[in-house]
């Protein structure tokens, strides 16, 4: 299992991930860093700790956010296949009535053909 050093508010934290993860977690570390950073210029030096915990729940916050965003997007999803679905069976029928009409149609029209040629 891999380990990998990740800095955050200039100290290193070494870390474990799985294989093939360590780019991926270092640009997490660097996420987390950008925070901390933020806060740190924000609020000032509070301790370690509370800096990296109210990182966390900024972090936390966009997640939940996007979370959030991503369910309305869903319903959203569901709704326009459900009324795509709906006029799909509306353009079904009105191709059947309009099959049935010229049907009709070509009924109505072979029987004055065949009145015409009788007479």
């Amino acid at each position: 299992m891999p380990l990998v050093n990740v800095m955050v508010n200039s100290r290193a934290y070494t870390i474990a991930c799985d294989e093939g993860e360590e780019e991926h977690l270092k640009a997490l570390g660097a996420d987390v860093d950008g925070k901390v950073r933020e806060l740190l210029s924000a609020v000032g030096n509070v301790g370690e700790q509370r800096l990296i915990l109210m990182a966390a729940l900024l972090l936390a916050d966009e997640v939940h956010a996007a979370t959030v965003q991503l369910e309305t997007a869903r319903k959203e999803l569901a709704a326009e296949r459900a009324h795509r679905e709906e006029l799909s069976g509306r353009v079904e029928i009105s191709e059947s009535m309009a099959a049935n009409a010229l049907e009709t149609a070509v009924r109505r029209i072979e029987d004055i053909a065949a009145k015409l040629k009788a007479a």
